[in-house]
């Protein structure tokens, strides 16, 4: 069973995509910050990181760059609630699969998932 690591510092966006992705038929684990994020990756290395870009403490550039460094070939795709082209360039430059702006399609989300784990 492929597992998905999901990072968000707000719980409701957390438990949407735990949600989705378990019916989804995926294994998921969640982290509320960069520490835990890394901490559940270092544990057990998921094959696939859904990323937000702004969590206090350690920010989503920050946890890309140690997940890339880890394991280069994860796909990572990171979530944002602001069109802050720097960041999306920062991370576009350090690996990420592709981003997504919140509120984002659920659908479109899913899709891009499955076929990156298919």
């Amino acid at each position: 069973m492929k597992r998905i690591l999901i990072v968000d510092d707000q719980n409701g966006i957390r438990l949407l995509l735990q949600e989705v992705f378990k019916r989804d038929g995926y294994e998921t684990s969640v982290a509320k910050n960069g520490f835990e994020a890394i901490e559940l990756f270092t544990q057990s290395p998921p094959d696939c990181v859904l990323l937000d870009m702004k969590m206090p403490g350690m920010d989503g550039i920050e946890v890309l760059r140690q997940f890339k460094s880890a394991k280069p070939d994860i796909p990572v795709f990171m979530m944002t609630a602001y069109g802050e082209q720097e960041q999306i360039d920062a991370a576009k430059a350090l690996g990420a699969e592709k981003y997504f702006t919140k509120p984002f399609d659920i659908h479109e989300l899913r899709s891009e998932i499955g076929g990156i784990l298919a």
